[in-house]
């Protein structure tokens, strides 16, 4: 099975995988960098109005095959 890697960036740190996973195909670690978002928000309080959380996904060779961002925006209402 081929391996992959799930780098993430909440906007204060960011982590390279450095082992990565073996998975069936593509698919299934898009759907896991899909995943970690939610989780990545929930256990980081915004500090501000606006944050953006990124995963991406690295192949064997090392090249980014997928990107994916969850944008969470904060704001009084009237």
């Amino acid at each position: 099975m081929p391996r992959f890697f799930i780098d993430t960036n909440d906007g204060d740190y960011y982590v390279r995988d450095e082992e990565g996973q073996e998975l069936p195909a593509e698919e299934a670690a898009r759907e896991i960098a899909l995943s970690v978002l939610p989780d990545m928000a929930r256990s980081t309080l915004p500090d501000g109005d606006r944050r953006t959380f990124c995963a991406s996904v690295r192949d064997e060779r090392g090249k980014t095959i997928f990107k994916a961002s969850l944008d969470l925006r904060a704001e009084w209402l009237d």
